[in-house]
């Protein structure tokens, strides 16, 4: 055995400290370590991977690439009521929640809408399929979802790029890893790294900077502003405050956020339908909002009062461009998705008349079925319950956010409980089979090893002027704008980060599939540096402000904390992967306690 050391940093902050962490996001209590005292701890680490996770590079640029598709698909989706109307019809009466945000819509188009423009920040999601009944077959991307409201992790997204790019400039990681570190050119100087970053923050603020500029000059004599709508507590506000600080730094517009439950005591209509936000700190002095950027709103949890519909209403009256729109919000229905998925069906042409990237797009998705009183209708309920059948399938409601769906065997008895009228308010989706790889995770404080598999989300920014009579619209902006690498234990269905399954990783491509094993050997001990940690702190759910220049004072109430790690690299095959597992021999990371255990490697 050959002992190697890693050091990773984890920031608390204690519980009476006035000052606080300003970089990532949630974690629900649930998923919290009960070794660590819930009341003593406001910020922890958002969970993320120790090592890149490999996924197929002809993969991801192919989901790179097709983004800027998608992201025109969406807009002109939004764009068509009509056809929207359709799809919305057939859930009113099931589903209330897309009910009323229908509801809103036409209480707003009956009055006259007043804004022309609309902006997306969408995020794709895509897992890495390989048909098991096929021995030959390549890798292939399969979309599981596309989302228009709330992407997150945007802002993370590159700071974990970052801290894998750091820890293979300081030889973290071991000699079998060498192609993870960074190559120098003639000069000595390092000019571009194998680990492919993210640049998902400069293009999502980008994205909402082209919106501000879009609404042009106030209509009143006051500053303009954008809004972001959060939840409160809101769990992910370092994710989110990435964005806040490139738009001020890079584009020089100032931000406000505003907790959804606030919306109708600190903003105002004026006659015009000009939306003013009055800060709390200095109501006689309003901001006009340009645009409204939802991070909340997305979820019937969002809306527990009649005052909180009444609010939603009040935004989309309004005359700031809103991220995303109600109808932009609507298109993001699973339902939607799976009528696009539709063989040899309409629709998808309806939208994207370039056939060539139709049928890109067209191949990235997995067979999805309706459970209403249609043909495929009928047949999807023929293998929905029954529970040999139902191994192969996912269910999926109309929500965001994670944790929502049924799974493979649990569906038929979910069914059995579930009114029959109820079930076309569901989609029924063939599981996608990714390749398994194994990988290291950091969660709440404990380490977890083993197997694990990877879903690959590619943002897209796009900005659109919606058309009049003709239905015709105009795309003002339109990027592909980064992507977010989540990874998760093998045994586990869901991927949400915020909502406790997945972890944020960094994408290292390979034309293969699998992490290869050997020897291993260190060539440094040098420790990544408290600075490497300084962006990936998640926020409790308290009201936390933090100068920089706390950060590695020692005399702040932060402390930095050194947690164990084991690792074994060896020859897997034809094994497969253990279900990811704590480390059983890993002791609590407390509050004011510095632990430090060896990275212990196997060598072959």
């Amino acid at each position: 055995m050959r002992q190697i050391e890693l050091s990773v940093t984890v920031l608390y902050m204690q519980k009476h400290t006035k000052r606080a962490a300003f970089s990532l996001a949630a974690r629900s209590p649930a998923y919290r370590s009960s070794k660590i005292r819930a009341s003593r701890v406001l910020a922890i680490t958002a969970p993320l991977t120790l090592f890149p996770s490999l996924f197929p590079r002809a993969c991801f640029e192919e989901a790179l690439a097709i983004q800027k598709a998608y992201n025109e698909l969406y807009a002109a989706i939004a764009q068509d009521e009509e056809w929207l109307e359709g799809i919305v019809d057939e859930l009113i009466g099931i589903d209330d929640f897309v009910g009323k945000l229908w509801k809103t819509h036409l209480a707003v188009k009956k009055e006259g809408y007043v804004q022309e423009y609309s902006l997306g920040l969408f995020r794709s999601d895509y897992m890495v399929h390989v048909d098991p009944q096929d021995s030959g077959a390549k890798p292939e991307i399969k979309q599981v979802e596309f989302n228009t409201i709330a992407s997150s992790f945007g802002g993370l997204s590159s700071q974990v790029s970052s801290l894998h790019s750091y820890l293979a400039l300081v030889d973290a990681y071991p000699a079998a890893a060498a192609s993870l570190r960074p190559e120098p050119n003639k000069d000595g100087l390092v000019t571009q790294s194998p680990l492919p970053a993210s640049k998902s923050v400069p293009f999502l603020s980008s994205g909402l900077a082209a919106a501000h500029q879009a609404y042009g000059s106030p209509k009143s004599s006051r500053p303009t502003c954008v809004l972001f709508v959060v939840q409160d507590p809101e769990r992910n506000v370092f994710d989110q405050r990435h964005l806040e600080y490139s738009l001020i730094q890079k584009n020089g517009i100032r931000s406000f956020r505003l907790p959804f439950q606030r919306i109708l005591t600190d903003t105002k209509l004026e006659s015009d339908r000009n939306l003013l936000y009055h800060p709390p700190y200095a109501p006689s002095e309003p901001y006009e909002v340009s645009t409204i950027y939802f991070r909340a709103g997305y979820s019937p949890d969002d809306y527990p009062r009649s005052e909180d519909w009444q609010a939603r209403l009040h935004l989309e009256r309004s005359r700031a461009i809103k991220c995303p729109s109600i109808l932009t919000h609507l298109a993001g229905c699973k339902k939607v998705q799976q009528v696009l998925a539709t063989p040899h069906s309409p629709h998808l042409s309806r939208f994207l008349p370039d056939e060539a990237m139709a049928a890109r797009v067209l191949k990235t998705f997995a067979p999805i079925y309706p459970l209403d009183q249609s043909e495929a209708g009928k047949e999807a309920r023929k293998l929905a319950t029954d529970p040999s059948t139902a191994a192969r399938y996912v269910l999926k409601p109309q929500r965001e956010g994670g944790g929502n769906n049924i799974y493979r065997k649990a569906i038929p008895d979910f069914l059995k409980k579930l009114p029959e009228s109820h079930w076309p308010a569901h989609i029924l989706m063939e599981m996608i089979e990714p390749p398994a790889q194994r990988n290291i995770i950091l969660r709440n404080g404990e380490v977890q090893s083993g197997g694990v598999i990877c879903e690959l989300g590619v943002y897209g920014t796009c900005l659109w002027k919606n058309g009049g009579n003709d239905g015709k619209g105009e795309i003002l902006h339109n990027e592909e704008a980064g992507y977010l690498l989540r990874t998760k234990g093998d045994q586990s269905e869901e991927g949400g980060v915020a909502a406790g399954f997945g972890a944020l990783s960094h994408g290292y491509g390979k034309n293969g599939t699998q992490r290869p094993g050997g020897q291993a050997s260190i060539t440094s001990k040098r420790r990544p540096s408290a600075r490497a940690f300084q962006n990936l702190i998640m926020h409790k759910g308290r009201k936390c402000t933090m100068s920089g220049s706390a950060w590695l004072n020692p005399r702040s109430a932060f402390a930095c904390h050194t947690t164990a790690l084991t690792l074994q690299t060896q020859n897997e095959q034809p094994n497969p992967p253990p279900q990811l597992r704590p480390q059983t021999d890993v002791p609590a990371v407390l509050p004011g306690k510095t632990v430090q255990i060896n990275l212990l490697e196997r060598l072959a």
